[in-house]
């Protein structure tokens, strides 16, 4: 089985890390001007198969872009300037369409606008999966860190003290990082209806194509078809859809699950209006 590059990034020692990247940062600004920007972004969700989404992709000879995910520039690297965002692409290599993937632009606040200012052209890709099931895997994500000490509930009950005020100070500086805002976003990152109308203020419909997670899982193949024609890729088959980061973990309690559920009832009815489809979600 191919092995996906977020599983083998990990496993490279933090400090090696930092100096390929910041080899790889120089490189990429100093060579900017003969770099293209994207012709499609993957915009999230968080724990919605983005990073399966992207590695089918990038196996598409007809497909380029960085061969790591997350360049997040739209959300934590702004202000680093288009040099450096072209920087992260290969340079020009034929008629090969290129993009990236960094799932956290789809719940910025700010990412919509800023894309839309540098790639109006650009298409994108928006994964959704059942908010229950991508808060809890959201959470083990964090637990498995080492960044998350609270039980599943007792997060979600702080959810709201701990990112109070976070969103106003992204939004006032642009260098500035919340780690309560990217790490503990449990349930505010599945009100999806809110996150695409925002990208739809700015972006026309037929530039988002909004695929739940659970038909990538499910019908992997049908599902990359339907992607690449979205992209205007020629049609393309895998010989394997690797899945990614399947960590194994206590269920959720019953109890938990219900509340999330009604938690989530209304805004599910507002994405399944959005997107004119029943999603199935319970």
């Amino acid at each position: 089985m191919r092995r996906l590059p977020a599983e083998v990034i990990p496993r490279i020692p933090v400090p090696v890390r930092r100096i390929a990247r910041n080899a790889i940062w120089a490189a990429g600004r100093a060579t900017a001007r003969w770099r293209p920007l994207p012709d499609f972004v993957v915009i999230g969700a968080q724990k919605a198969g983005t990073t399966a989404l992207y590695a089918y992709l990038r196996w598409h000879p007809g497909v380029t872009g960085p061969s790591w995910k997350e360049v997040s520039f739209f959300d934590r690297h702004w202000w680093r300037g288009e040099a450096w965002y072209r920087g992260q692409f290969p340079l020009r290599s034929g008629q090969r369409l290129v993009g990236e993937a960094s799932p956290s632009y789809l719940f910025h606040p700010l990412a919509p606008g800023r894309a839309r200012s540098l790639v109006p052209d650009a298409k994108l890709v928006a994964l959704v999966r059942d908010p229950v099931d991508r808060a809890y895997s959201h959470y083990q994500h964090e637990v498995a860190l080492g960044r998350e000490p609270l039980s599943f509930e007792d997060a979600l009950a702080a959810e709201a003290e701990r990112t109070r005020g976070e969103v106003e100070r992204l939004v006032a500086d642009p260098r500035a990082f919340s780690h309560a805002w990217w790490d503990h976003t449990y349930a505010a990152r599945g009100r999806y209806a809110d996150q695409l109308e925002s990208w739809l203020e700015v972006f026309p419909r037929e530039q988002l194509l909004v695929v739940p997670s659970e038909e990538l899982g499910e019908r992997p193949a049908e599902t990359y078809a339907a992607v690449l024609a979205f992209l205007g890729a020629e049609p393309h088959s895998l010989p394997e859809y690797p899945r990614v980061f399947e960590r194994e973990y206590e269920p959720m309690r019953p109890e938990t699950r219900a509340a999330l559920a009604a938690t989530f009832a209304e805004p599910n009815r507002r994405l399944e209006q959005l997107l004119g489809r029943n999603l199935g979600w319970s």
